[in-house]
């Protein structure tokens, strides 16, 4: 349990190493949609930056959500983890991109989890 803490405080900022567009605004939260694929049931959550929800049966971590400042609604991108509420499995750790989620996908049997949007205000 004690690796799994380090881990999670190590993840609590966006990485160092992400290159920042120009004119890139870090927004207050992440607005997020899950999907269950088994039943077809969708969720939208707003998560504060540094905060974690529950998202349908997934914990979802997120460490930043940044959009271009000339445009807040914008394509938004957020640094997420995603894991099991159960053991801490980690599913997702990264940079997920709202108009291709496909990109830089969560890979989970049932649950799908994307970025809509930055919240500004």
């Amino acid at each position: 349990m004690q690796v799994f803490a380090a881990g999670l405080f190590a993840f609590t900022s966006a990485p160092a190493h992400a290159q920042e567009p120009q004119g890139a605004v870090s927004g207050l939260a992440a607005l997020l949609r899950g999907l269950d694929k088994v039943n077809g049931r969708t969720i939208d959550v707003e998560v504060p930056i540094g905060g974690t929800a529950e998202v349908l049966g997934l914990l979802v971590t997120v460490a930043d959500c940044r959009y271009p400042a000339e445009n807040p609604t914008g394509d938004a991108y957020a640094y997420l983890a995603v894991r099991s509420p159960r053991d801490g499995q980690i599913f997702f750790e990264g940079w997920m991109i709202a108009s291709s989620p496909a990109l830089n996908a969560l890979d989970h049997n049932r649950y799908d989890v994307w970025v809509i949007r930055c919240k500004s205000k």
